[in-house]
């Protein structure tokens, strides 16, 4: 049994919440139906409570959302939804980066359903299916364990573990869907499911890497934590020098111990200035982080230096983010191997020639490896395991900028994510979703999109969980 409970967040409720007035009789018969309420435009938390992360698609509202509290309402969403021919998505952090999180029509909104339960006996940890980042720091820091977690504090942990999920723990202990020990989710014909490497275990092959939205609704992921302790976090940055240093790092860092979690990123601002910056974790001492770090140190001095030992959990807090809405674009590419000078060549060429925005732009990469490499690429649906890092391209903007600002600086993403193409693979992680990538469902899931497709048959064949990528029932 799953023990101590110690997230915050608001359990589900026996009262019924009323109809609102004015609302149509059949979103009044939805409304009985719920434990938490159900919003329509023009009610005071409803803008709050569509928004996305990602500003490009703030425009898109819902004809409802309902705020579910327990199973049993996910359960009457879906049921009311296709009785009516309603169009649906599920919601949990909201953070899809290409929105594919919105919908015309009944949003399933289970961010309510953020409770989290650690059992110190077995070192498992259950979240409910709404929980977030910022549940699990402020959960799992009282016992000093973790699970490889993302830096944004408002990311959904469901969006996060269903697409692989990324962090700086990673290399040593594995993707965040490599702790997934099980998950719970509510299919389109009503069915809540238990999926284990016992139960269901097609389904549980596939939540470990496939991205949201495409099979039913996740209530709840339990995890299996692994105790942490101290760590050194770290901030280096070079204004100077960020040819040659984004070169010795590229050298340098692959052939680091997996103790070493790393992003690097080559930043440019508004005001025309460029700079490195490496930012990650090393379980060890500052002395072992700058002995790792000496062939690039001893030959390019940092512009700027922060190297602190923190408990683990307050050096999470140096490391991360809230991760507040804005205007963006990321565009991705898996490297398989050190980038060449051709790609680094390409990067700097690009970064020169930024239009720019009132916003930044970053190119960065997340540094692969360690253990993440342990699990073959079809052991679980996430495939890029022999990668050696994820690229990006992120490019932000605000409210100042004009239209045409933003298809100039669109229109240079497109050809900068073209040009890095033959330079890294054809491949892209499905949790940096893209709207505009080239042939997705192949760059997202490789030699697994088949095994995928047949799962997806199998378990949603009215194709009810679909989106502009969602995996089909059919290639």
């Amino acid at each position: 049994m799953l023990g101590l409970w110690l997230g915050p967040g608001c359990g589900p409720s026996n009262t019924v919440v009323p109809p609102t007035p004015g609302l149509s009789t059949a979103w009044t018969v939805l409304a009985r139906l719920l434990q938490g309420p159900l919003l329509l435009p023009g009610a005071p938390d409803f803008n709050r409570v569509v928004a996305p992360w990602n500003l490009r698609f703030a425009g898109q509202k819902p004809a409802a959302v309902a705020r579910c509290q327990s199973v049993s309402d996910v359960q009457a969403c879906l049921a009311f939804a296709q009785s009516q021919g309603i169009p649906l998505v599920a919601r949990s952090g909201g953070h899809s980066y290409a929105g594919f999180s919105l919908t015309p029509g009944l949003m399933i909104d289970v961010s309510p359903m953020n409770q989290i339960e650690f059992d110190p006996a077995s070192g498992r940890a259950r979240v409910g299916g709404g929980g977030r980042n910022a549940n699990v720091y402020a959960a799992l820091r009282p016992p000093s364990v973790a699970v490889t977690h993302g830096r944004c504090k408002e990311v959904g942990v469901g969006g996060l573990v269903l697409g692989g999920g990324i962090g700086f723990n990673m290399r040593l202990h594995g993707l965040t869907c490599d702790a997934l020990v099980e998950t719970e989710m509510v299919t389109a014909d009503g069915r809540l499911l238990t999926c284990n490497a016992q139960n269901n275990r097609d389904l549980f092959w596939a939540c470990r890497g496939a991205g949201g939205g495409n099979f039913g609704i996740h209530t709840s992921f339990t995890f299996q934590t692994y105790p942490v302790g101290q760590l050194t976090v770290y901030l280096l940055k070079w204004s100077s020098n960020h040819r040659q240093v984004l070169g010795a790092l590229s050298q340098l860092l692959p052939n680091t111990p997996r103790e070493l979690g790393c992003k690097v990123s080559l930043v440019a601002s508004p005001n025309g200035t460029l700079e490195v910056q490496l930012l990650g974790q090393l379980v060890g001492s500052p002395t072992q982080l700058n002995s790792l770090l000496a062939p690039v140190l001893n030959l390019f001095a940092p512009t700027s230096s922060q190297v602190e030992t923190r408990s683990y959990w307050d050096g999470q807090e140096f490391l991360s983010e809230e991760g507040d809405p804005q205007f963006s674009h990321e565009r991705s590419h898996y490297a398989f191997g050190p980038l060449s000078d051709a790609a680094l060549d390409t990067v700097m060429d690009f970064m020169l020639r930024w239009p720019g925005t009132s916003g930044s732009v970053d190119w960065k990469y997340f540094l692969l490896g360690g253990a993440v490499a342990d699990v073959a690429p079809a052991d679980t649906a996430y495939v890029h395991r022999q990668a050696a890092l994820i690229s990006s391209i992120e490019l932000v903007w605000t409210a100042q900028d004009s239209p045409q600002v933003i298809a100039t600086n669109q229109a240079w993403l497109a050809d900068f994510h073209a040009a890095m193409r033959s330079l890294t693979s054809d491949s892209s992680y499905q949790n940096f979703i893209d709207e505009e990538q080239p042939d997705p469902l192949r760059a997202y899931y490789g030699g697994n999109l088949e095994r995928l497709v047949s799962v997806k048959a199998q378990i949603d064949p009215g194709n009810v969980f679909r989106y502009p990528q969602s995996i089909p029932v059919s290639l």
